[in-house]
């Protein structure tokens, strides 16, 4: 069963018998709103997209895993960042509520983005609080209602539920394989340990590097905030975020699929599996 809020998000529910396992991507949407203001080039905008993340997790409700995906995109407001992780700079006037802007948003890469990767600047003038209000009340809450509520449902019903936030990484960011002139393929980040049991952790990494990936834990990427929001291990709720190496499956200076996007969807497909059989096990 699918459902989709428009211009906002879309959850495809788990297909036979479900598993407490739930894949999110926030980070793919390409339906740009038309209040977007900006005046960074567009195919420099769109490089900062999870390009085809939600397409190669596609069929994970086949193995009995639900799935959720942006289709807005994080340069317009990201929902992988706090509500607090604004940057004050932004503003014509004073926001009115708490603010505890991060390193991300100290780079211009905040709740709001004030930059562009590399160094573009994003607006040509200040925002007012009402409109940046106005995308988290129409993007972000929904998009995290609907994630929590999935991850509720889930909880309820077993007791445990593990979720697996997805993204992509740019190939030129990618750091070395250790004793190898190749680079990762895949970076794991539980926030050192802390956003799910390291057996979860190890599983992934495991099954990733038996298909012939190189695999790192928490270097560079630790996780951000949807891992850090609602997870809770020694609660039995367990969130791993998920970086996949895009030279692996697109070619980023065209946009497009590489032939490498259906070997990579299949094994995602078949970790997803995987984590599902290791979900109902702990489960029953």
């Amino acid at each position: 069963m699918s459902t989709s809020i428009p211009g906002v998000l879309y959850t495809r529910k788990a297909n036979g018998s479900s598993a407490p396992v739930i894949f999110d991507s926030p980070h793919s949407g390409t339906e740009y709103p038309h209040d977007f203001d900006f005046v960074a080039p567009f195919e420099v905008l769109r490089k900062s997209e999870d390009s085809f993340v939600d397409e190669l997790y596609a069929l994970v409700p086949e193995c009995g895993a639900n799935l959720q995906a942006a289709l807005f995109p994080r340069s317009y407001i990201d929902p992988n960042r706090s509500l607090l992780d604004i940057d004050p700079e932004l503003f014509e006037e004073r926001w009115p509520e708490p603010l505890a802007p991060s390193e991300k948003t100290r780079l211009g890469h905040g709740l709001i983005w004030r930059l562009c990767p590399p160094n573009y600047v994003l607006y040509a003038r200040k925002l007012c609080p009402k409109e940046v209000k106005r995308r988290i009340e129409t993007y972000w809450r929904p998009y995290h209602f609907s994630l929590r509520e999935m991850l509720d449902e889930a909880y309820a019903r077993f007791g445990k539920v593990w979720h697996i936030n997805c993204h992509s990484m740019p190939a030129a960011g990618v750091p070395q394989s250790p004793g190898s002139t190749g680079r990762i393929d895949f970076v794991l980040g539980d926030r050192d340990g802390t956003t799910c049991d390291p057996e979860f952790t190890a599983l992934v990494a495991s099954t990733l590097e038996a298909y012939g990936y190189r695999v790192r834990v928490n270097d560079p990427y630790k996780g951000v905030e949807l891992v850090r929001a609602y997870s809770d291990p020694s609660n039995g709720r367990h969130s791993l975020q998920v970086e996949i190496n895009r030279a692996i499956y697109m070619n980023e200076e065209k946009q497009e699929r590489n032939p490498g996007f259906s070997v990579l969807q299949d094994n995602l497909t078949r970790l997803a599996a995987v984590l599902c059989d290791y979900a109902r096990t702990q489960t029953r």
